[in-house]
């Protein structure tokens, strides 16, 4: 510690030094201003070329004087507290990052098929239920009766071919009488299917298993098809992610590339895999659509949530990198960074070292060339220090 505060008052006298020295050489610099301006007024009025040299000569010697005496101090030689670090090989992954929306294929309003009274309402909102499973019915207008009309003739018709055709086959009867008698069968019986059918449209059923997320009607209303539907039916068993990507990435793309999927009103990070990804290029933004599937065991995935995609497109499992925060720019345009050289336990020298950065990701920078491993890099404090200038750390 008594070291340190020695190093510490050391700087500070330093940084004294400096500041008189500035503060002097105004003073001089202001002083001469206002006593000799007048003398070099009058001396330019006159034309007075000697006595011009002569008062150039005079100021020429106090710049020198100045210059001189910030030689002495050496200001490479002026200590900086920083903070360090030894750069080591690593895994680096580089990242797009992309926002999307939670979907999911099942999620639909129910229909009515048919118009009529909602005589049967059997499901309430927040209920799990199967594929195929009955939620309501509808009032036929007389379909049943009908089809009962037509079941009779059905039977009916099918006695009449039954005989005709057992006489037929004994050679017995006309051919015509065999045929007619056929006919009205079939043409009984595709009857009796067609009712079956329409009558089939009066009855509710679950298109897929699932949650009735929400029920708009109630039993004893009159029913049809429309915007708002009868319920809302919903599978939060089958989640996806669907955004857009930028056209340059379609070739780094693949189905079953896993994807981080950040929930932000979750607060949770879910791994994902591509499961979809679009064959038509948007000509007005340069993307194409791209899903993907998300996995959903507690349920708290929902339809429209916003969520953030991490796709790893790019992996060097040996690489350099360093806080991008580090990497300045000098005048020439050459990223650079500070490292440790002549390192001795707490002290070294700022190094200046151009180096060519990579991709970066997670506030971390590849860098390609200038830096290897086991070099020390300053982290904190950068824009303190220059180069040769002595550290603490």
């Amino acid at each position: 510690m008594k070291s340190k505060s020695n190093e510490f008052h050391k700087t500070k006298i330093m940084s004294k030094k400096i500041i008189v020295i500035a503060l002097l050489s105004l003073s001089i610099i202001s002083c001469a201003n206002k006593e000799n301006s007048n003398n070099i007024d009058n001396l330019i009025s006159s034309k007075n070329v000697k006595g011009l040299q002569e008062r150039k000569a005079t100021l020429q010697a106090e710049i020198t004087k100045i210059e001189e005496a910030l030689a002495t101090l050496d200001i490479k030689k002026v200590e900086a507290l920083v903070e360090v670090s030894t750069v080591k090989d690593t895994l680096f992954n580089h990242y797009l990052e992309i926002q999307g929306s939670v979907d999911t294929k099942e999620n639909i309003l129910v229909q009515p098929e048919f118009s009529g009274t909602l005589t049967s309402l059997t499901v309430t909102a927040g209920q799990r239920v199967t594929k195929g499973q009955i939620l309501g019915k509808i009032d036929d207008g007389g379909l049943s009766q009908q089809l009962a009309s037509l079941e009779n003739q059905y039977a009916l018709a099918k006695t009449t071919y039954d005989r005709q055709k057992n006489l037929w086959d004994k050679k017995i009867g006309s051919e015509i009488q065999f045929l007619q008698a056929q006919t009205q069968m079939v043409a009984a019986q595709k009857g009796v299917a067609q009712m079956k059918a329409q009558l089939s449209k009066t009855v509710i059923r679950a298109p897929f298993s699932g949650t009735i997320d929400e029920v708009f009607v109630e039993k004893g209303q009159v029913v049809a098809p429309s915007a708002q539907g009868l319920m809302r039916i919903v599978n939060l068993g089958n989640m996806f992610v669907s955004t857009s990507v930028p056209e340059t990435y379609i070739g780094k793309l693949k189905v079953g590339t896993e994807v981080n999927v950040y929930l932000t009103s979750l607060g949770k990070t879910y791994v994902g895999k591509v499961r979809q990804i679009g064959n038509f290029i948007n000509p007005n933004n340069r993307s194409f659509g791209i899903e993907v599937s998300i996995p959903n065991p507690d349920n708290m995935l929902r339809p429209n949530q916003v969520a953030k995609l991490k796709i790893i497109d790019y992996i060097n499992k040996q690489a350099i990198v360093v806080p991008t925060n580090i990497i300045q720019e000098d005048g020439s345009g050459n990223k650079f960074i500070y490292t440790v050289s002549d390192s001795n336990g707490k002290t070294g020298t700022a190094k200046k070292v151009i180096v060519t950065p990579g991709k970066s990701s997670d506030n971390v920078t590849e860098i390609l060339s200038g830096l290897s491993a086991n070099d020390i890099i300053v982290i904190e404090g950068v824009n303190t220090i220059s180069d040769g200038m002595k550290l603490n750390f």
